[in-house]
């Protein structure tokens, strides 16, 4: 089973290294030390994609008014949006996700969109590729 070093966690779940150590002092992160000379204190991949998981469900949840199957979202802010006679391009910033959505711009219009606005971008996909670093 792979683990992870404090920064690496920190990396993946998009806060500092000094947040992964209060998670874990606070016992919210379950660490244990390696068998290193040095004993560096270190993340199991199943715990921290658990934790992962609950976190994100946690700083996005779906409203209890909105109804929807699709399960991915991505809340974030909108910071660009480039219009034509009948299309739009909108990009948000998620975390440190880029999504880029092409719309209607009648969409963009009845909607408010604009540069700045907080939004959720939803994403139902049939072709999800998986690279490994």
């Amino acid at each position: 089973m792979p683990s992870y070093t404090i920064g690496q966690a920190a990396r993946l779940l998009g806060v500092s290294s000094e947040t992964v150590r209060r998670w874990a002092d606070s016992g919210r992160l379950r660490m244990v030390r390696d068998g290193s000379a040095t004993a560096n204190r270190t993340l199991d991949g199943a715990s921290l994609a658990a934790f992962a998981k609950e976190r994100a469900e946690g700083l996005h949840p779906v409203p209890e008014d909105v109804f929807t199957s699709v399960r991915n979202s991505f809340a974030g802010i909108v910071t660009a949006v480039k219009t034509d006679d009948i299309a739009a391009q909108v990009e948000i910033q998620s975390g440190p996700h880029r999504l880029v959505s092409l719309v209607t711009r009648e969409a963009v219009e009845e909607l408010g969109i604009e540069v700045g606005v907080t939004v959720t971008a939803r994403v139902k996909s049939t072709n999800v590729h998986i690279d490994l670093p």
